[in-house]
């Protein structure tokens, strides 16, 4: 899974200074003369009104320009009306132009953008559709993520910006709030769970004083790593940083504890979309754009409870060949497994350690031997850390923050080490395969570095494509023969039921009103993953409908198109050059991938 967070790459500092020095007045002001120009004046201007977008591109910082670095987004519903009305614009300009007598490339450019920019008409509709504030996402958890990792910390002035987004945390939080309280008025409440665990990990937050929270201790780790910062200035950051979080911070969360605490005897267990306004048709739009197909919910169940039958029958076929009596089942099979500490490490902090060592050597491994796979093979690098101890009862099992544009910061794969059973050794290979190499990582390390793209298309994020490349590498990664152990290729199967069960659950809960408890039930009896994996994973799917679905879409997807590119190419067929087109044009709707691989096959057969 890659953190969207963590999606904000490819701008390099040439290019900015370029779109820049490209802008004269009319460029600028009036309708442009070349649709290039209009979309880098667009993503300029988009960047430009978001300090948080700014802050995660770190580009202009080098340049003196650090102002942004003071401020919040502003996401009051004022903002947000202003934000669609944009996309509108956007939009209606794109259309104005005479697309058939672009190049080829900016052709291909328009349709990427149109898809990303999506429907704002229905953006707005579904405006209060959503569950801002959950036991994975919203504000509350964004504000101390982003501090800690986004906001560094070089000089004096770096530091005072930090204490000035402290100090408007509340106002921050007062905006959202806004949402919040008409989602209420519209009947928008999420279910109880939600409710109760957002409660407990706001609790949790407070609960500590100042000088043990993250946001200060972030602060005094960043200051003693500069020497730009003298001991006494430091002192004075510290307490100034004290104050803000005793008397803007705390108080902000606790507002927030007090609202759902009475919101929660409004709330039910209900836990499908279908149950708010248009609710049907607001699911139907998710799977729409997370999948960029036009599948319906029914077709995607369909396809799930397919898949699930065929998996576990590689399983079983594997089972037998080591020996096991299979008459059991699959859960029964791995719960045997489970049971064996062979293949666990030792609960303990060392143990812990030796995973995140293990792992980055597992990576290492396959970063040396990809050269026959793949043509490029970037330089970025990717580290490996635990998941941030805040987070880790409530996310699931990694997932992978992309690097930098400007190369400050690495790409980082999230292993989460809560609950240790839930990283036996045969399941390692195979996570981090698709959290870094050949995985997510690669993938944006590719779109890191290509050139001659405008900078918004290293800069949008299709689940189906990312997601659907990370699971196509743990089946990639099986095939060049990095899994040459049963068990190992068992805990790929078993990553891969996990997908197909997603389509089933998924579907099950927003379209077919399954509850909570009938979807955690289905998962436990179908896979072998643990209690507290199966539960963190279905109360995901209900606060983020539809993204589940797109990891099993989008690898049937580009597995389709290259058996299509093996039938049509044979002997001409390399599966590098096939790597190449996925991943040189950076992430793309899948109906624009089959278009390049249609062009590539077209260009090949003709002997281009």
């Amino acid at each position: 899974m890659v953190k969207k967070i963590g999606k904000y790459l490819g701008l390099t500092i040439g290019g900015v200074l370029l779109i820049f020095a490209a802008f004269a007045a009319h460029e600028w002001f009036a309708k442009p003369f070349f649709i290039g120009n209009f979309v880098n004046r667009t993503f300029v201007q988009y960047l430009l009104s978001s300090p948080e977008e700014l802050t995660y591109v770190g580009i202009f910082e080098q340049f003196g320009i650090n102002s942004h670095n003071a401020q919040w987004d502003d996401d009051s519903e004022v903002a947000a009306e202003e934000k669609n009305q944009f996309t509108r614009r956007t939009l209606a300009t794109l259309d104005s132009y005479d697309v058939d007598k672009l190049a080829a490339d900016w052709q291909l450019s328009v349709k990427v953008a149109k898809e990303y920019l999506g429907d704002p008409e229905q953006d707005w509709r579904f405006r209060h559709h959503s569950y801002p504030v959950n036991q994975l996402d919203g504000v509350q958890l964004e504000i101390p993520e982003f501090l800690v990792s986004f906001h560094q910390i070089n000089t004096r002035e770096d530091a005072e910006h930090y204490i000035s987004r402290l100090s408007k945390i509340g106002l921050k939080m007062d905006q959202v709030m806004e949402g919040l309280l008409l989602r209420e008025a519209e009947g928008m409440l999420p279910p109880t769970f939600v409710i109760d665990k957002s409660i407990e990990g706001m609790s949790a937050f407070v609960a500590s004083p100042a000088e043990e929270n993250s946001l200060y201790t972030s602060l005094q780790t960043k200051m003693q790593n500069t020497d730009a910062i003298n001991k006494g200035e430091r002192e004075a950051f510290l307490a100034a940083a004290r104050t803000q979080i005793e008397q803007v911070v705390y108080p902000a969360y606790q507002g927030y504890i007090d609202y759902f605490t009475a919101l929660r005897d409004k709330s039910n267990d209900d836990a499908g979309v279908w149950k708010l306004p248009d609710g049907e048709a607001y699911y139907n739009y998710l799977l729409r754009v997370h999948t960029t197909t036009n599948m319906s919910a029914n077709e995607i169940h369909a396809i799930g409870v397919a898949e699930v039958a065929r998996i576990q029958q590689e399983m079983l076929a594997i089972f037998a060949a080591e020996g096991f009596d299979t008459s059991p089942g699959v859960k029964a099979l791995f719960d045997e497994l489970a049971q064996d500490e062979r293949y666990y490490y030792p609960d303990t902090e060392e143990g812990r350690v030796r995973i995140l060592e293990d792992y980055a050597s597992i990576i290492k491994e396959m970063e040396e031997g990809i050269g026959s796979t793949f043509n490029v093979i970037p330089n970025v690098d990717i580290v490996v850390e635990p998941v941030p101890a805040m987070n880790e009862r409530t996310l699931g099992g990694a997932y992978y923050m992309a690097p930098s544009s400007d190369g400050s910061r690495p790409g980082v794969f999230y292993a989460n080490l809560y609950d240790i059973r839930t990283s036996p050794k045969y399941a390692m290979r195979t996570l981090a395969y698709h959290e870094g190499i050949p995985g997510h990582h690669l993938q944006s390390a590719v779109q890191l570095e290509l050139e001659g793209l405008p900078a918004f298309r290293a800069y949008v994020d299709f689940t189906a494509y990312s997601e659907g490349w990370g699971l196509y590498a743990e089946r990639l990664a099986w095939e060049m023969g990095f899994q040459p152990d049963a068990y190992d290729n068992l805990g790929r199967l078993q990553d891969e039921l996990l997908r197909a069960v997603r389509l089933v659950v998924d579907t099950g809960i927003h379209a077919k009103r399954w509850t909570r408890e009938e979807a955690i039930d289905y998962m436990l009896d179908t896979t072998s993953r643990t209690a507290s994996e199966v539960v963190a994973e279905i109360e995901r799917y209900i606060v983020d409908p539809g993204q589940a679905t797109a990891y099993m879409v989008g690898m049937q997807e580009i597995l389709r198109l290259r058996s299509e590119v093996q039938a049509a190419l044979g002997d001409a067929y390399d599966i590098r050059d096939f790597h190449d087109v996925v991943l040189n044009s950076g992430e793309i709707p899948l109906t624009v991938l089959r278009e390049l691989v249609m062009q590539y096959i077209d260009s090949k057969q003709a002997g281009a």
